[in-house]
């Protein structure tokens, strides 16, 4: 349990004087003695300026919609490391939140989820006994929300004051001050709100003057014990745990000053636990980027008040070009945008997009949640992530502008509540950018780990296929012959050799299956082994991606296929989620005109194989000998399917593609002999499975029921680095499209290792 002295400070509405007071409030607090940690409710940046000014630390943010409602105690308690009081001012009215949610991510809904005192402020220059009846109303909404006090702000006769406070004591609640009226204490706005502490000349003083005011007027103490009365929180501080790439500390060049005011200090901070060294610098004023940049961070703010000035600084505004057209991983969040685009209102910018931004007649503000249908530096397609937007510019074409380096969009993206963006960020920016789709396990699994990230058979080979191993080499002088391959897949599927064709493992039939066809729309069903949709990509096809849901069970929906989808590859059993679909739910993705390819490379780890579709016309099975017979060096697989699509792929297969060794072996695993020790090994894997899911589940830990040799689990973002640091290599899972670093694919092993892996999740 953490003790924190905390207080929200809210209102009925916008304009009533929230952040005057909570500003002052922050001020008059510190000019005390006391250490406070600022807080703002929402994705505001203009507030968090003042807070920080006022208070001399960093201004944060506590927003559900674009962290989770997981991460707001965390993060609450992240900011408020060593402070004595934490003010949390509050957005738009109390109960106002995201519109269609019955009030998720309002001030009332932070409240409720940091257990802290409320208090209201009123604006009463134009109420009197009326200001009673609000607040009554606002205490008896909602019982979860504790309003402990008001404060008036704006107050005008004594007479007229005194009467709004015995209107008031009928709610109970205490006046906890009364701020007289004076416009010297607003703070300007402008088309997007208040005007940035940074624009303002003078801040120092008037944040001054306001705490002193604040001081005068509000009764501190009272105040004070409202906040000491929040009960103690049953949270850890939020860190910002990323995997620094390497040893170096590359540059990451940071927009700042008056026109680019838009930032978290997470985001600061998150790139500097993945071995950033992140560098301030003032488009306005910097002739150039930073000695040594190695990734850009562009900002929000206000360029459109600016853009004369920026567009005079002809160094800078080329630097940025040259960086984005060289490929220096670039994220350009809003004021970003506009600042690559072409021009803005008409005035020359650094011309890195093709755009052109100026300005538009009406506001955009929204909360959205986005889901990208392609891979970029940050994001991954199928993947959800929440942000906001708010400006008023607007760009033609009006779109984002995304590749494998650079995320220019007008969305504002909250890094604590998506931290696989500043990893995929940082690792582009080290230089170690992983591409998604050719990741595989065996680059986790280094020397000295504990390797459950490979899912090949812990067990050593049987004698019979080492022999033949052994005396495949030792044939090695003659060109290889993959008819004997051919036989023994026939014989073992029941089909004809027409119907089969030995490959050099399941990626070669990938690559041939990409190259069959010029493929209007090929479909990939995710998450599911990436190399088919690498293979399809890198023979110049747009690949669709179809999502199967974690809230599904991540099970196969035939419906969610675009009907005029011309190639369908889905996984079964599934890689990563070890799910088994039905074989009849396969089959209704079936239609004239559609090749339907299932990749069963894990089929023979599921004891007697149901709902395989190996021995059935109507589809190509693509197989793999390699994992469930311990020889992943021995790239041994095939394809079962139609005469016409195997003769087609045998026409474009690379004449003696497959070793002597790789022969053998699809001889020696499909003979008879093979088949105990086969059956074995997959009950075998049953076993050890069984053992893991029943460890996974007595602990409370999330997991997909898989029917494989792995186990997809939900740990918790950072627990993959932990675990590497503890001696435990796991499969990240956030290079499969749907699946983000929350996840983790866990190697079904023998009980003695899964009991490694246990301790090392729960110590």
């Amino acid at each position: 349990m953490v003790s924190l002295t905390r207080v929200v400070i809210a209102a009925p509405s916008t304009g009533q004087g929230k952040t005057t007071i909570a500003t002052g409030l922050m001020a008059a607090l510190r000019s005390a003695g006391n250490e406070v940690s600022p807080h703002k409710v929402g994705p505001d940046y203009i507030d968090p300026g003042y807070h920080a000014l006022a208070t001399g630390r960093p201004g944060r943010n506590l927003d559900p919609h674009l962290v989770g409602e997981e991460r707001i105690v965390p993060l609450l308690l992240h900011g408020a490391r060593g402070a004595d009081v934490a003010v949390i001012e509050g957005v738009m009215g109390l109960y106002d939140g995201r519109l269609g949610t019955d009030g998720f991510a309002s001030t009332a809904h932070v409240a409720t989820l940091t257990r802290t005192p409320v208090v209201l402020v009123l604006d009463v220059a134009r109420l009197s006994r009326t200001a009673g009846a609000i607040a009554a109303g606002m205490v008896a909404y909602d019982a979860a929300v504790e309003i402990a006090g008001v404060v008036l702000n704006r107050a005008g006769s004594e007479r007229n004051t005194a009467e709004i406070v015995r209107s008031l004591e009928r709610t109970g609640l205490p006046v906890l001050g009364v701020l007289p009226h004076d416009d010297r204490l607003a703070a300007p706005s402008r088309h997007l709100g208040l005007v940035p502490v940074a624009e303002r000349d003078g801040s120092v003083r008037s944040i001054a003057d306001l705490g002193e005011q604040v001081a005068q007027h509000l009764d501190l103490a009272a105040i004070l014990d409202v906040a000491r009365s929040a009960p103690d929180l049953d949270a850890e501080p939020w860190t910002p745990a990323l995997v620094p790439p390497s040893d170096s500390r590359p540059v990451v060049a940071m927009a700042g000053g008056r026109a680019f005011t838009f930032r978290y200090p997470e985001t600061e901070e998150l790139l500097a636990s993945a071995g950033c060294r992140v560098v301030t610098f003032d488009p306005l004023s910097d002739a150039a980027l930073p000695a040594g940049t190695r990734g850009i961070y562009l900002g929000g703010g206000f360029p459109e008040m600016y853009a004369a000035e920026l567009a005079a600084n002809t160094g800078l505004l080329r630097d940025l070009r040259a960086a984005v057209a060289a490929g220096v991983p670039t994220v350009a969040e809003c004021a970003g945008l506009l600042l690559l685009a072409e021009s803005l209102d008409g005035v020359p910018m650094a011309g890195a997009v093709p755009a052109v931004a100026a300005m538009a007649e009406r506001l955009t503000l929204r909360y959205p949640e986005v889901t990208p249908t392609a891979d970029s530096l940050l994001m991954r397609a199928g993947e959800p992530v929440t942000g906001h937007e708010f400006h008023r510019t607007r760009t033609t074409p009006d779109r984002d502008f995304t590749s494998a380096t650079l995320h220019a969009s007008y969305l504002h993206v909250h890094w604590a509540g998506h931290p696989q963006l500043a990893q995929r960020f940082a690792e582009a920016v080290h230089g170690g950018q992983l591409d998604p789709l050719r990741h595989h396990g065996d680059a986790e699994a280094t020397t000295g780990l504990l390797d459950l990230a490979v899912n090949v058979f812990d067990g050593p080979r049987p004698a019979w296929l080492d022999a033949a191993l052994h005396a495949a080499v030792d044939d090695a002088s003659a060109y290889p012959d993959a008819a004997p391959a051919a036989a023994a897949i026939a014989a073992h599927h029941g089909r004809s050799l027409a119907e089969v064709l030995p490959t050099a493992g399941a990626a070669e039939a990938f690559t041939l299956v990409a190259r069959l066809r010029d493929w209007r729309r090929p479909v990939v069903v995710h998450p599911q082994f990436t190399e088919p949709h690498a293979a399809l990509e890198q023979a110049g096809h747009a690949v669709t991606s179809v999502l199967c849901r974690p809230e599904d069970g991540f099970s196969l929906d035939p419906g969610a296929v675009p009907e005029d989808a011309d190639l369908v590859v889905v996984g079964n059993p599934t890689n990563p989620t070890g799910v088994l679909h039905p074989a009849a739910a396969i089959r209704r993705l079936c239609r004239d005109g559609r090749l339907v390819v299932v990749d069963e490379a894990f089929m023979d780890a599921v004891p007697g194989q149901p709902e395989s579709l190996a021995g059935e016309p109507g589809v190509l099975v693509v197989r793999s000998l390699t994992k469930h017979w311990s020889i992943p060096g021995i790239r041994a697989g095939y394809v079962v399917g139609d005469p016409d699509v195997v003769a087609a792929l045998r026409r474009q297969q690379t004449p003696w593609s497959l070793s002597a060794p790789a022969i053998a072996a699809t001889v020696a695993c499909l003979s008879a002999e093979a088949a105990p020790e086969s059956a074995a090994r997959a009950d075998t894997i049953a076993a050890w499975r069984t053992v893991l899911e029943d460890a996974l589940r007595s602990r409370g830990i999330e997991h997909v029921p898989s029917a494989s040799s792995f186990v997809l689990a939900r740990v918790g973002h950072g627990v993959h680095a932990t675990l590497r640091d503890r001696g435990i290599a796991v499969r990240r899972a956030d290079t499969f499209p749907g699946l983000d670093g929350s996840w983790v694919r866990i190697a079904v092993r023998p009980p003695e290792s899964t009991a490694r892996l246990l301790s090392a999740l729960t110590s």
